[in-house]
């Protein structure tokens, strides 16, 4: 295949949110630390990831280990690199509890947490933690309110909101609860948050609160005709001392030739399919709905029929391979200095890879030389 510069009907080159300020010139990059071979493992290689250049690193949980326990650890063993979750899901943790893990992190980590949440999903929040997944969107604004008031310790922690009442009201539980204050005193008074948003009301309530964003199958040149609206929507009504929304998005990051990477770009094929395909029921799966905003109706009702059948291998075959190109950054040096000019003009401040190759630190240096 020819390397290019991939353009779609209705792109737009303009940044999604051009009414705010400009951004720093210099990109940041992030990643997200896989554990597969063990903490230790990963930590060692967070370690040398900083040393090269690397800003954040991104520890998940979905229904794995809990990611504060490696964030942990992840903070004794670096020194540098700013350590994010990515993400802790909202219904799985008090408001209160989300504000206590971050502030512990920051202070063990000497300011260095970065806050990752998001709603997650049905399935997970109902199947495996056995809670409700109701009001996403208040719950998520709320939380963001919670944690800053606790973290600003400027007085006992009074929260009366649609979600959450803290303390509980009378007529609920014992009629003992008190307001208090955190104990300790956080590191710093305003950790980042970041927000997992997809739809379009969310997308627009993380403009709005949040500091940064984790959007998912993030294709610039569409971004502005799928967010566009809900960002700018946010942004109107962002509170002037929140600074410029940040963006994290980028891909699988593989370095060569088509020979040497297009079965690289092909692995992320099964993912791809897993979510549009599987992280959800019908009419209730967001990666689905946002296949379908991009212009892959067809393709994304096919995968969802497949792999909700137990027919994986058919549904990953499916995915199109123009959306598998347009959410990696694999190819030659020149086309990939083109993809990462074209995330950063659609307003993505923190370029997101996974780097697949017999050397994941070169690559990562390689990469922090270019941008």
């Amino acid at each position: 295949m020819r390397f290019r510069i991939l353009s779609f009907h209705g792109a737009r080159s303009a940044t999604l949110l051009a009414d705010v300020e400009e951004r720093e010139d210099r990109v940041k990059l992030s990643m997200t630390l896989s554990y597969a071979g063990g903490f230790e493992e990963s930590a060692r290689q967070a370690a040398e990831l900083e040393k090269v250049g690397l800003d954040i690193v991104w520890v998940a949980e979905a229904y794995s280990f809990d990611a504060p326990s490696f964030m942990g650890y992840l903070a004794a063993k670096t020194e540098r690199v700013d350590i994010g979750s990515a993400i802790l899901p909202i219904y799985s943790r008090t408001p209160t509890l989300i504000a206590m893990t971050a502030a512990g992190i920051d202070a063990i980590s000497g300011g260095r947490c970065q806050l990752g949440i998001g709603a997650s999903g049905p399935q997970v929040i109902e199947g495996f933690h056995g809670v409700a997944y109701d009001r996403p969107i208040a719950r998520t604004r709320e939380i963001i309110e919670i944690c800053r008031a606790v973290w600003a310790r400027e007085a006992p922690l009074e929260h009366d909101g649609a979600a959450y009442h803290i303390p509980l009201p009378p007529g609920e539980g014992t009629g003992l609860g008190k307001a208090l204050k955190i104990i300790n005193h956080p590191v710093r008074s305003r950790i980042p948050i970041w927000v997992a948003a997809l739809g379009e009301k969310n997308v627009a309530m993380m403009a709005e609160v949040a500091d940064g964003w984790l959007p998912i199958f993030f294709v610039p040149e569409k971004a502005k005709d799928v967010f566009g609206s809900s960002l700018a929507a946010g942004t109107a009504r962002r509170d002037p001392s929140l600074d410029t929304l940040q963006i994290a998005a980028g891909g699988i990051l593989a370095i060569g030739e088509e020979s040497e990477v297009g079965s690289i770009r092909e692995l992320g094929r099964g993912m791809a399919a897993l979510y549009i395909g599987g992280m959800g029921a019908k009419g209730k799966n967001f990666y689905n709905a946002l296949a379908c905003r991009y212009g892959y109706e067809k393709e994304a009702a096919a995968i969802q029929e497949l792999y909700l059948s137990g027919q994986k291998a058919e549904a990953a075959a499916l995915v199109p391979s123009e959306l598998l190109e347009a959410t990696s950054l694999c190819g030659p040096e020149s086309y990939i200095k083109e993809r990462v000019a074209a995330l950063a003009e659609a307003g993505v401040t923190h370029l997101n890879v996974n780097p697949v190759g017999a050397d994941p630190v070169g690559m990562i240096e390689k990469l922090r030389s270019w941008v």
